[in-house]
């Protein structure tokens, strides 16, 4: 471990944070103020890897593009004195040591003598402050507890009562009001008690001990060990399907049984509906039971979680399911609005608050939809959908949602985070908990306080969290770039690694980041980007990363740099583990696909049968995927859909010069030989071609995105249109499966024994 010295030869004043174990420095100076708050004039980022052991380093950053004004800063790398540390990494995030402070007050005063409460704050904990109790014996069974890392130099300060006779006019009692009293952490022994006297009446007892090094966040990148166990279970499923479906003469051994997955866009109930009809379709041709994997998001999501209610329902005619999802949209939604409905929420909404949730209005969007597309208080949880897992029965699902932040937009910021029954986590860090501990809180990757896991109908609003936009993610949306506001919402960033009035500096890693100032926007600036950026309804839970730190090479790692797009990836002090909350946002407002949990290596799947629900272009998620694998260089089939006005109704894409890219097919939700035909084949009579109108996206559509309830006959007409679209392309879905079989087998043959 190392500590960095600074000698700084500048008039402002200079705050600095450093998170070991990352490696940036930041400088931020401050014009010192004695009565109103410092403002803040600019930070430097600066990249200690640049240092060299124990030698100094003396550097000029230059304040502004004219080099006008300049920061002279000496810097100078010593060992720490503190012992070496066992650290926990993935090599994205870092889990530290981390110690418990017992803390009790022992009050030497009488009994029957009143005495104020102490209130004590531990620097970096995770409890940071609170009251403390005095007691006549320092033998308390329940003294107050603090968590904090062992060797970030945490302190412990405690405001000590003014005196009970104090006048509170002279300076010296205005001064005893305010006193604390500071004591360092660092060289608490662990185990040993220390008494700490705070004045004539009242000592501090304080003992540290060790935590367990064990982790309740999951750091690591491959698939945990109960998604291997179901994939196995499944591949036995999957491959006597496959041997039916394509009349296979022989069996397939489990490693040529290719990894197909059903990947599902958002829309709204038109989703929800939609999917219904695409399931119907593909569990007639049997290709079903092929899937190992369903991801979605928003409506879709609606569907996923009624399905897996029931453990069995892939094995199952899923017409009686469909029978049931219909009742429910073709009725009026008005008796979930009236006073008595609303007040059942109000008492739910409270008790959620109670349990540990930080209560949202996406919290009663959930509510809304279950009282929708429901009879009754629906009690299951994701964690409970594992039973419909153990046996390889049914795909695994997986629910995405992005993690933005409140005061940028989604172009600035975002990253996946995937649901599943069995994890929930940030597959850019590598890190995953129990789907049950989601919404509990957690530091330094253990956990602190187990809140109930929330119902499936709180999980429903999440996913599906259409009020979270920000007024820049709306133009986002409606227009092609957002340049315009970046001038008002971004602060100024530029580089200065290669300006004359750096001086050489002896380069001990090769892998060094750029040095940045960044300028923070003006007051109107700011005023203009809260406004633009401000989300009055996001969905906020408790940030499981909260406490990790960044990997010293955390831009380095694969894994990372796989899902590194946004601005701030180069900025650890930035990123989530920073923040107290998670805010999740309906992904169809970045992509409006799941893709991304289907294209980590780690679950390497080989056929991807894209179902696509999305309001106008039909092409645009399929286009957008295209690009963003492109520009992260991760496998994917190029772009091979025109933009036409009679688009197909099934399009196979593959790349034959990536192996690793999945093979995708597919299925734009649009009307073409439905019109004509009832089933593949049968031509409709003229009394039936009123049946094969779908208007999908003109002007008077009954499938607008804000529909929640549909006619009996538009609900039949769009479930019929897309189990027709699947059953129409039967020859291209098995032409698919026929090539992910022969591409499983031929890579097979090429890997040595």
């Amino acid at each position: 471990m190392f500590a960095v010295c600074l000698a700084v030869k500048d008039q402002p004043q200079l705050h600095t944070a450093c998170s070991e174990p990352q490696r940036e420095r930041q400088l931020s100076i401050c014009d010192e103020d004695t009565v109103t708050p410092d403002d803040h004039l600019l930070t430097v980022f600066y990249d200690l890897t640049k240092l060299c052991f124990r030698k100094k380093t003396h550097v000029k950053f230059p304040l502004n593009p004219e080099g006008m004004e300049e920061l002279e800063v000496e810097f100078l790398l010593e060992e720490s004195p503190s012992p070496p540390e066992n650290l926990i990494t993935n090599g994205v995030l870092v889990s530290r040591q981390m110690s418990c402070l017992e803390v009790q007050a022992e009050s030497r005063r009488q009994k029957n003598r009143k005495v104020k409460d102490l209130l004590v704050t531990v620097t970096e904990s995770f409890e940071h402050t609170q009251r403390t109790l005095h007691h006549l014996n320092p033998g308390c069974p329940n003294p107050t507890c603090f968590h904090y890392p062992k060797y970030l130099q945490p302190q412990l300060h405690v405001e000590v009562p003014k005196s009970r006779w104090s006048c509170e006019l002279c300076c010296c009692c205005v001064h005893k009001k305010k006193s604390t009293v500071c004591q360092p952490l660092d060289c608490l022994s662990d185990g040993q008690t220390v008494t700490l006297s705070l004045n004539e009446n009242c000592e501090l007892h304080m003992k540290s001990t060790p935590c367990p090094q064990t982790l309740d966040v999951r750091l690591g990148f491959s698939l945990c060990q109960a998604e291997l166990e179901f994939l196995q279970k499944r591949r036995v499923v999957a491959a006597e399907a496959l041997k039916q479906v394509l009349q296979l003469e022989e069996d397939l051994q489990m490693d040529e049984v290719p990894l197909i997955a059903i990947m599902a866009t958002g829309g709204g109930t038109r989703s929800m509906t939609a999917m219904y009809g695409h399931l119907l379709g593909l569990q007639k041709l049997n290709i079903l039971n092929c899937a190992s994997y369903i991801t979605g998001l928003s409506g879709a999501t609606w569907t996923m979680a009624t399905l897996y209610r029931d453990p069995h329902w892939s094995s199952k005619n899923l017409e009686p399911a469909i029978f049931e999802a219909r009742r429910h949209v073709v009725k009026d939604k008005m008796p979930a609005l009236f006073p008595d409905q609303l007040s059942k929420f109000q008492e739910e909404l409270r008790q959620r608050s109670q349990e540990g949730y930080k209560v949202t209005f996406t919290d009663f969007w959930g509510l809304l939809i279950e009282a929708c597309l429901g009879d009754e208080k629906n009690e299951c949880k994701l964690s409970e959908q594992r039973a419909a897992l153990c046996q390889g029965q049914n795909p695994l699902p997986i629910y995405l949602t992005i993690s933005v932040k409140d005061d940028v937009s989604n172009q600035d910021f975002r990253e996946w985070c995937e649901f599943s029954p069995y994890e929930v986590g940030l597959q850019k860090y590598g890190a995953f908990i129990p789907a049950e501990l989601f919404g509990s809180e957690f530091f330094m990757g253990r956990l602190m306080r187990r809140i109930p896991e929330s119902q499936m109908c709180y999980m429903l609003g999440l996913w599906s969290s259409i009020f979270s936009l920000n007024l820049l993610d709306a133009w986002n949306l409606s227009h092609t770039s957002e340049e315009f506001f970046h001038m008002w919402t971004r602060d100024k960033m530029h580089d200065i690694e290669d300006e004359p009035l750096l001086p050489e500096i002896p380069k001990c890693d090769a892998n060094v980041l750029d040095t940045t100032v960044v300028t923070p926007a003006s007051w109107l600036s700011d005023t203009f980007r809260n406004v633009l950026t401000h989300r009055a309804f996001v969905s906020q839970f408790h940030n499981f990363l909260l406490g990790l730190q960044l990997h010293t090479d955390y831009l380095q790692n694969s894994q990372f740099s796989m899902w590194k797009d946004t601005v701030l990836d180069s900025f650890p002090n930035q990123l989530t583990g920073s923040v107290n909350h998670l805010c999740l946002l309906d992904t169809a407002f970045f992509v409006n696909s799941s893709y991304p949990p289907l294209l980590r290596p780690e679950r390497k799947v080989d056929l991807i049968i894209h179902l696509n629900y999305c309001a106008g272009s039909q092409t645009k998620p399929m286009k957008q995927t295209c690009e963003y694998c492109t520009e992260q260089n991760i496998p994917f089939p190029k772009y091979e859909v025109q933009e036409e006005d009679n688009l197909k109704e099934c399009y196979l894409l593959e790349n034959s010069q990536e192996p690793d890219a999945p093979i995708v097919i597919f299925f734009p939700l649009i009307n073409d030989t439905f019109q004509k035909y009832k089933a593949p084949g049968v031509e409709r009579s003229p009394e039936e071609l009123e049946q094969g109108q779908v208007d999908i996206y003109g002007p008077k559509t009954p499938y607008a995105t804000k529909e929640l309830t549909y006619t009996e006959a538009a609900f039949d007409k769009l479930v019929k249109l897309s189990e027709y679209n699947i059953l129409n392309n039967k020859d291209k879905l098995l032409q698919a499966l026929r090539l992910a079989v022969e591409k499983k087998k031929r890579l097979k043959s090429q890997c040595p024994l």
